[in-house]
């Protein structure tokens, strides 16, 4: 235990772009580490992507076919053991839930590997912690995600959410965006309290910086009436009042708006354009209509009504923009309800935070390979509920 104390007092005394040399010194210092490598996911999750400064540049790995990225997609540390030598443990870097990447730490020998095991997985623990607060002072890591350049519309969609994943006991909560490092328009948001989770999936029209300029504009009105703890209902009149201001009319966009109480699984909707959603219960896949009402920003001082829903344990709930349901093929051929329906089946057995990156590859197989024409986004939502006392 002292060997784990010394280890997380270097990194929470760490400067913000020291964190990999301060966990690296640690670990060799206190479990006699040969190596110690930082990976982090990009923002397409197709590799982990090593922390470093040349001339140490180690390479990229899959997240797919790599022990790095076994241990990345199960969220449990892999053991790459050597015969009668060293040994490696790649330990997954994740907070909340939403995963960041992988901690890949050399030891002497498969025993010494996991007899340490335990320790070095909350290390890694406490490291995703830091990345995180690392990344308000630091490009480092940010830097770290990307294979390729990011356009300004998808570096300003990016820094506007809230993660890519996060896990609480009542839920299991995932989404992706692509094209990764193109993306403009769609967007998603959540925030969650003691006994509420709100998210909304929404789909900006137009393209490039106005697109995101759009999306921006919306999500922090979305925010700024979410913060000022009103229902749903108002929010999105406040958000469509401050869209219409600014635009007149010219420029709108399309959000469904839940509002779950934890505890009951109760949740009032808000269902102001274009996303869908299918919910999968008890192996049945079926899409699930609200009634629709007008984007935010189209006319002005709409007023908005709430509906009601409910989500019971073991329902898996998939939202996807109009980039995925709409999507066509080359012949022509849109995605539409029963290839989402196939894709949500295909995927059932695969953890929420596996699911949107799945099905946008199962959406890249009928869009041909082709660069997508418009933004996609899914959203993967698994439902346990509260556990009743």
């Amino acid at each position: 235990m002292k060997r784990f104390v010394a280890a997380e007092r270097a990194l929470r005394t760490a400067a913000p772009h020291e964190l990999l040399d301060a966990v690296r010194a640690a670990l060799l210092e206190q479990y006699d580490a040969r190596s110690v490598e930082l990976y982090m996911a990009d923002y397409g999750l197709t590799v982990l992507r090593p922390v470093s400064v040349p001339p140490h540049t180690p390479e990229p790995v899959s997240v797919h076919n790599s022990p790095a990225g076994r241990a990345f997609g199960s969220q449990r540390p892999y053991l790459e053991e050597g015969r009668n030598g060293p040994t490696r443990l790649h330990l997954p870097v994740s907070v909340r839930g939403d995963r960041l990447g992988v901690l890949s730490v050399t030891l002497s020998r498969g025993d010494v590997a996991r007899q340490w095991e335990p320790e070095l997985a909350e290390i890694a623990n406490v490291l995703g912690h830091e990345l995180i607060v690392a990344e308000r002072d630091t490009d480092l890591y940010l830097q770290a995600r990307r294979k390729d350049r990011l356009t300004l519309a998808a570096e300003m969609q990016w820094q506007l959410l809230p993660g890519r994943s996060c896990s609480r006991p009542e839920y299991d909560l995932a989404a992706q965006l692509e094209p990764a490092y193109a993306i403009f328009g769609d967007n998603f948001d959540w925030s969650v309290t003691a006994d509420h989770l709100m998210l909304y999936v929404t789909n900006g029209m137009g393209e490039g910086i106005e697109a995101s300029l759009l999306t921006n504009l919306a999500i922090n009105a979305l925010r700024n009436a979410r913060r000022a703890g009103i229902s749903i209902a108002d929010q999105a009149a406040l958000a469509d009042q401050a869209i219409y201001a600014h635009y007149q009319g010219r420029c709108y966009l399309s959000v469904l708006m839940f509002d779950f109480d934890l505890t009951t699984g109760r949740a009032v909707v808000v269902d102001a354009g274009s996303p869908r959603l299918l919910r999968l219960r008890n192996g049945s896949v079926e899409p699930v209509d609200f009634d629709a009402q007008l984007p935010l920003g189209m006319f002005e001082e709409t007023d908005y009504v709430a509906q009601d829903f409910h989500v019971e344990p073991g329902d898996r709930l998939v939202f996807v923009s109009d980039g995925v349901h709409a999507v066509a093929s080359p012949k022509g051929e849109a995605y539409g309800d029963e290839a989402l329906t196939r894709a949500v089946q295909a995927t059932r057995l695969l953890p929420a935070a596996e699911v949107p990156r799945a099905i946008l590859r199962e959406l890249t197989g009928h869009r041909g390979g082709a660069v997508p024409d418009d933004d996609a986004l899914v959203v993967c939502l698994d439902w346990r509920g509260r556990a009743l006392d």
